[in-house]
């Protein structure tokens, strides 16, 4: 079997044949893990595996079993993963919750998982124990997790089409929906994965070290590890953001591809300027699931000491994992439109345009953006209903709308629920003016009360609004609301650093 013969997925069987295959493959940790204490800031894929195994028969002491849910609710690290691959060893169903959803949102998860197990640390504590409707008995925390004794139990594995691990969505239009994987949809994940993993050569640098900060919650985040894992690369995992933080770890520690969620590259931009001396080891960039703008690619790809460096652009769902790309260089990021997705990869991810009835429509014509993904989620956990309502034969609505060209290629202008009236594409506007005003590190346009577009933005280090640029810039564009100055911090986000333009709006219209 080659690496890229498709395979179903288990979390746990990836993990221990990863260990056997590369057992001393460096695994490197910018900060102490809650739940793994053990692996200090260096570890490998063997002694991480052992220190897994450990916490699943720590997890069986405490009575999770296979078939139960356990919901993972903690700090954004990467032992939220390690926890997930114990959990997984049980044949328990690990459900991947941001840690910054209040204890409303997780009594909906309780209610609607049938009061499953919920592990957590002490950045959750005081939510967890605000959840009326969960059995303390449920309740773990990682120091009483860790306190407990460790007798063997065997490995259980699920069946490769039953539920075997759960995320959810964003959460930018309300109440997250749980959405349901199996072992086999997410092995068609991997496949995809790894095929874009074959294309790094790992013969032209000093290092194969694969750097990345994404949360750990989201669906892209197993696909990655996993995929990594199987083909033996080196990893530094980075739960700290910022900027500071991750010039001093890519400077101790020189990788050869970078992957981080598209907000996280644009704050990183700044520090990028400021000494790109430390992204200059950097061949491959790869953004998370999401589009990005043309200017925040090349200060990346201008730090590359050989100028030769790729930015793949990768925009996807989690409902269907990774689905169209499309390759950046500095030259061809010069006449590039941000709008322009790319394609679908071989067989395995497809894309097209449909109306509000599931038709195709033909090339050039606005509409729904349409993904056929062999990984394509099971369900949405006890809301069939509103999964169902979205599948159109083997197409899935994405949610999105935009248009196909003559050549097959995507171009995503918004979702569907965030159009505004005489404007074509909110996210082409915020393109334009992140990519020409520079004192700018975050664009969000919105409507208000008046469904008129109202622009949120936010100044980048240590810049000051430049109203002349600002006015000269829009004079020829869409009529825009005078902008309204927020700090960055203040913008509301999802885990992946998604804007949540409803909560924004639900602000305008709550408001006297």
């Amino acid at each position: 079997m080659t690496i890229l013969d498709y395979r179903p997925l288990n979390l746990y069987t990836n993990y221990r044949e990863a260990a056997e295959a590369f057992p001393d493959t460096t695994i490197i940790h910018d900060e102490v893990l809650p739940a793994f204490p053990e692996l200090g800031y260096r570890s490998t894929y063997r002694s991480s595996h052992e220190m897994i195994l450990k916490r699943a028969y720590q997890l069986a002491a405490l009575g999770v079993q296979a078939g139960d849910k356990i919901i993972l609710y903690k700090s954004s690290k990467f032992d939220t993963y390690l926890l997930a691959t114990a959990a997984s060893y049980l044949g328990a169903v690990p459900a991947m919750i941001s840690y910054h959803f209040p204890a409303e949102t997780i009594e909906v998860f309780v209610d609607r998982l049938e009061d499953p197990f919920i592990l957590f640390d002490e950045e959750t504590e005081g939510r967890v124990a605000q959840v009326k409707n969960s059995s303390t008995d449920k309740q773990i925390a990682v120091r009483h997790l860790l306190q407990q004794p460790a007798e063997p139990v065997a490995q259980t594995e699920l069946p490769v089409d039953q539920i075997s691990y759960m995320t959810h969505t964003s959460g930018t239009t309300g109440i997250p929906k749980l959405i349901c994987h199996s072992a086999n949809s997410m092995g068609w994940r991997t496949k995809w994965q790894k095929t874009i993993f074959t294309k790094i050569d790992r013969t032209k640098a000093d290092s194969d070290l694969i750097a990345f900060h994404i949360s750990p919650v989201h669906s892209r985040f197993n696909i990655g590890i996993s995929s990594l894992m199987a083909m033996g690369f080196p990893m530094m995992p980075l739960a700290n953001a910022n900027g500071a933080h991750v010039v001093s770890m890519l400077k101790e520690y020189p990788p050869i591809a970078l992957e981080t969620h598209p907000n996280n590259f644009v704050q990183w931009s700044f520090v990028a300027k400021e000494q790109p001396d430390a992204f200059a080891n950097i061949r491959y960039y790869h953004s998370t699931f999401d589009a990005i703008n043309n200017q925040t690619m090349a200060t990346f790809l201008n730090t590359s000491a050989t100028k030769e460096a790729i930015f793949l652009q990768v925009y996807g769902q989690s409902e269907c994992g990774p689905m169209i790309l499309k390759a950046h260089t500095l030259e061809s990021i010069a006449t590039n439109d941000a709008r322009d997705m790319g394609v679908g990869l071989e067989d395995l991810t497809r894309a097209r345009i449909a109306d509000a009835e599931g038709n195709e429509l033909p090339a050039n014509t606005d509409g729904h953006i349409h993904f056929l993904s062999k990984g394509r989620a099971l369900t949405y956990y006890k809301e069939d209903q509103r999964f169902a309502d979205n599948v159109y034969g083997a197409w899935w609505d994405s949610g999105d709308y935009g248009m196909m060209d003559d050549q097959g290629h995507l171009y995503l202008k918004d979702r569907q629920v965030d159009l505004i009236k005489n404007i074509e594409s909110n996210l082409a506007l915020e393109d334009i003016l992140l990519d020409h005003l520079d004192f700018l590190a975050e664009v969000v346009i919105v409507r208000d009360k008046e469904n008129s577009p109202q622009p949120i933005i936010a100044l980048a280090p240590n810049r000051e609004m430049d109203w002349d640029a600002w006015w000269k810039m829009v004079e020829d564009l869409p009529h825009l609301n005078q902008p309204i100055l927020r700090d960055y911090e203040d913008i509301p986000r999802t885990a992946t650093m998604k804007v949540q333009r409803l909560q924004i709006e639900k602000e305008f219209k709550n408001a006297e």
